[in-house]
């Protein structure tokens, strides 16, 4: 019988800090310079992103991006990626390379 409790525990913890988790993991933030040493000024913009615009409070992963209006955006994960992709005015304000 505690057995059975324990299981039944296990899973509902387990259940819950997936949920309240969210995206998948954390990454590891973009890096701090270009990747080229004759980057342009709108890559050096790119890099200024750390934090994902969908999830509020997660870096960035510089493998997960779209282009939007010719500038790379960074997100997090791949779930916050097709979040933005389907409403991307909705995070635009959230990225600092589309501000003027």
């Amino acid at each position: 019988m505690k057995t059975k409790y324990l299981m039944m525990l296990a899973v509902v913890v387990l259940t819950a800090m997936i949920v309240l988790v969210g995206c998948k993991k954390k990454e590891q933030p973009a890096p701090s310079s270009p990747a080229e040493p004759n980057a342009t000024a709108s890559a050096v913009t790119e890099v200024e992103q750390t934090m994902c615009p969908v999830m509020d409070g997660m870096k960035i992963n510089p493998n997960v991006f779209v282009e939007y209006k010719g500038k790379k955006v960074y997100f997090c994960c791949n779930d916050c990626k097709g979040k933005f992709e389907a409403n991307p005015e909705k995070y635009v304000a959230n990225l600092p390379q589309f501000k003027k």
